[in-house]
């Protein structure tokens, strides 16, 4: 029988659609066979817009890049609301003592006489709330030529002369007299004397506070405020050497 026949082609698409038949008939056995689970149907091809017979893949999503201006910083924890921050360490700062002032109180020191130099057998004495200039024989004596030296009511650069009794050395109506503090500034700068150099070896002289130039001096064994004068006398009257205290 001759190849180009129209019998001839209608054998081979007959034998053709039987191969497909047992075909598709061997393929839903075999799918049949498989456990459910395992029949996931594929998802349908598409073919792409651009030609027949290619087969579209999707690919999956990536994060964008970042751009080229932009630097990558690493990722910062959030902060943890229950670690509190921690405060700031305040800066050190050396301790200081503080300044002693009219109602602060005063430093102490041992007991101290006051000796002087052109009388050295004679030191400030108290005698009737006023200060002379006497020798110290006896016990009760001593003990009224005893003070307390501390740091001045009105400047701590200077000096205060305490007595037994609670009163201060002040100088008034410019005689040097034993008084108790009334807590006025002017008990306070009657009360403050100012070590200055003086002629004698081992001695000072003593400047009133608010009285600059006038000075500390024994006249008649009384212990007053002069001025200053240029004179040996003045600066052996006004000399006296500051001695442990006799009581």
């Amino acid at each position: 029988m001759p190849a180009n026949t129209p019998r001839a082609r209608r054998l081979r698409l007959a034998a053709a659609l039987a191969l497909a038949t047992v075909a598709a008939c061997v393929t839903a056995i075999t799918m049949n066979d498989e456990p459910a689970e395992r029949r996931t149907p594929a998802a349908p091809i598409t073919p792409p817009d651009d030609g027949p017979g290619l087969l579209s893949f999707a690919t999956p999503s990536t994060p964008p890049a970042p751009a080229e201006n932009e630097e990558e910083r690493p990722s910062q924890p959030p902060s943890s609301p229950e670690t509190p921050a921690s405060p700031a360490r305040p800066r050190h700062t050396p301790a200081t003592s503080p300044t002693p002032s009219a109602s602060s109180p005063k430093p102490v020191e041992h007991g101290t006489s006051v000796r002087s130099v052109n009388y050295p057998d004679r030191y400030w004495h108290l005698s009737d709330g006023r200060v002379k200039l006497d020798p110290a024989t006896s016990a009760p004596a001593r003990r009224a030529a005893t003070f307390t030296r501390v740091k001045g009511l009105a400047d701590t650069r200077c000096w205060s002369f305490a007595t037994a009794d609670g009163g201060y050395l002040r100088h008034r109506d410019f005689l040097l007299r034993n008084e108790p503090d009334d807590g006025s500034r002017l008990f306070a700068q009657d009360a403050t004397f100012c070590p200055r150099p003086s002629a004698h070896t081992g001695a000072v002289t003593l400047e009133s506070l608010n009285y600059p130039g006038r000075f500390l001096r024994h006249q008649n064994f009384q212990l007053r405020l002069d001025p200053y004068q240029n004179t040996d006398l003045y600066r052996a009257d006004s000399a006296f050497r500051l001695v442990d205290g006799l009581a």
